[in-house]
C-alpha cells in the first residue's frame, strides 16, 4: 500500500516547482498568500462536488469519488507548497502536529463549549 510521508510530498512538490520554474509563482514567503488562496479555491471545488453530488455519490460512484479525491489532492499539493513557502520542513511540521494532537487529546471540548456559550 502506498503511503507518502510529508518529506516525500515536499520533495515531489519541489520537483514539480523546478519543472515549472518561470511559469509558476516561486515558493517564497512573498507568494505564500497566493498559495493559500489557491488552496482555498481547490477546497471550494471539493465543496462543490459535495453540494452538487452529495456524500452518497462520493461513496458509491467511482467517477465522482475520483473527482473528489483529485480535488483533495490539489488542496494537499497547495498545502505542501504553502509549507515550502515558509520553509516549514517535515520535522517542524511533525513536531507541531504532535504537540497540537497531545493538547487536543487532553481537552474537554464539551466543557469548553459550554463555558464559551455561557460567557456570551
Amino acid at each position: 500500500m502506498l503511503d507518502l510521508k510529508i518529506s516525500e510530498m515536499i520533495a515531489m512538490q519541489r520537483d514539480l516547482q523546478e519543472k515549472n520554474q518561470g511559469k509558476w509563482a516561486p515558493l517564497s514567503p512573498k507568494e505564500g498568500r497566493s498559495y493559500l488562496l489557491w488552496m482555498l479555491e481547490e477546497m471550494g471545488e471539493a465543496i462543490a462536488i459535495i453540494k452538487k453530488r452529495g456524500e452518497g455519490a462520493i461513496m458509491d460512484e467511482p467517477g465522482v469519488r475520483e473527482a473528489f479525491v483529485e480535488e483533495l489532492v490539489d488542496v494537499m499539493m497547495y498545502y505542501i507548497d504553502l509549507l515550502a513557502c515558509f520553509e516549514i520542513d517535515a520535522h517542524e511540521f511533525s513536531q507541531a502536529f504532535m504537540k497540537k494532537y497531545s493538547k487536543n487529546m487532553a481537552r474537554d471540548y464539551a466543557s469548553e463549549y459550554k463555558e464559551y456559550l455561557q460567557s456570551k
